[in-house]
């Protein structure tokens, strides 16, 4: 299996909803810079998904003499953009943003939003971003009015990634599946999960890595789930203030704490206050703002211009 995380998710749904005309005209880029040759003839565009501290982009952009070789930037949320311009002062005019966004004909959004127990928890996460917090708070909170179902595994980035990797997480994953209303369901394609998520009440995300934007958040609140993670990295851009936030820190003890007490103090409000009218707009704000067929049309608009200003540059300037 290839790699098929957010990055690739993501390019397919560039390809799907912008015209291939497009693609014959410009070269793009994802994330680490020059993973393939810069086109000779065609602008190029790195689309930005990694953050500013990741080794495989953080020398290349701290050498300034690259910049250049670029004509645009594109970040998937502001708060990317504004590290990238703050620790590396790249060129902003030759810098956009363009956020993620969902593919509605994969995601039936949740029309019913009453809670009753147990109430379904999910982590659909890598196991790296927070899976290890998660999981002591469901061992100290053992509540069988909440059961929680975990869908991670580092396959999402390939046979490869997995075969070097996968052993560092088995302590997490015999965990998850011994631990009383917690059920280890590991790795399931992305198409499957977006089928998934409606079933579920709440998404419990207590993340420990700087999300540059965080897709699993962003599908979470779409599909009509109550979130609760942390305010680290992008996540207040992705969620605004749909979610029950809880302020990282990087004490894990004192974080699995906070989440086991919010836990603890939503379960009454879950089951006997009605949100319908709360989740309700969460879905149709997302619908509104993160559907891929409106965000291809900006993308279409983006490449429109960045087309055209680069065949009016003089040739010593390209």
């Amino acid at each position: 299996m290839q790699p098929y995380g957010g990055t690739e998710i993501q390019f397919d749904y560039l390809r799907k909803y912008v015209p291939n005309m497009f693609f014959d005209e410009v070269q793009i880029t994802t994330s680490i810079p020059e993973k393939e040759p810069l086109h000779p003839i065609r602008p190029n565009i790195l689309w930005i998904k990694n953050s500013y501290d990741q080794p495989n982009v953080a020398p290349w952009f701290k050498n300034k003499d690259n910049h250049k070789k670029y004509q645009w930037y594109v970040f998937n949320s502001h708060w990317n953009y504004e590290k990238y311009r703050y620790f590396f002062n790249i060129p902003t005019n030759r810098c956009t943003v363009i956020k993620n966004a969902i593919d509605y004909k994969e995601l039936t959004p949740k029309t019913k939003f009453t809670f009753t127990a147990p109430i379904k928890l999910i982590y659909f996460s890598t196991p790296w971003r927070g899976l290890d917090v998660l999981l002591n708070v469901m061992e100290e909170l053992k509540d069988p009015d909440f059961e929680l179902d975990v869908y991670s595994s580092t396959q999402i980035y390939g046979d490869s990634f997995k075969q070097q990797n996968d052993s560092n997480f088995t302590a997490l994953y015999k965990k998850a599946d011994a631990l009383p209303h917690v059920n280890y369901k590991g790795y399931v394609s992305h198409k499957e999960l977006l089928k998934l998520l409606p079933l579920y009440d709440l998404s419990v995300h207590p993340s420990t890595w700087e999300e540059t934007f965080c897709i699993s958040a962003m599908e979470s609140l779409a599909a009509g789930l109550l979130v609760i993670t942390t305010d680290l990295g992008a996540l207040p851009e992705t969620c605004t203030e749909f979610p029950i936030y809880v302020p990282y820190t990087t004490d894990k003890n004192k974080l699995k704490e906070q989440f086991r007490d919010t836990l603890k103090d939503l379960k009454a409000t879950l089951l006997k206050q009605n949100l319908t009218e709360a989740l309700q707009f969460q879905v149709e704000f997302y619908k509104r703002y993160y559907d891929w067929k409106h965000v291809g049309q900006f993308w279409q608009r983006f490449l429109i211009g960045a087309i055209s200003e680069f065949r009016r540059r003089p040739k010593k300037e390209t």
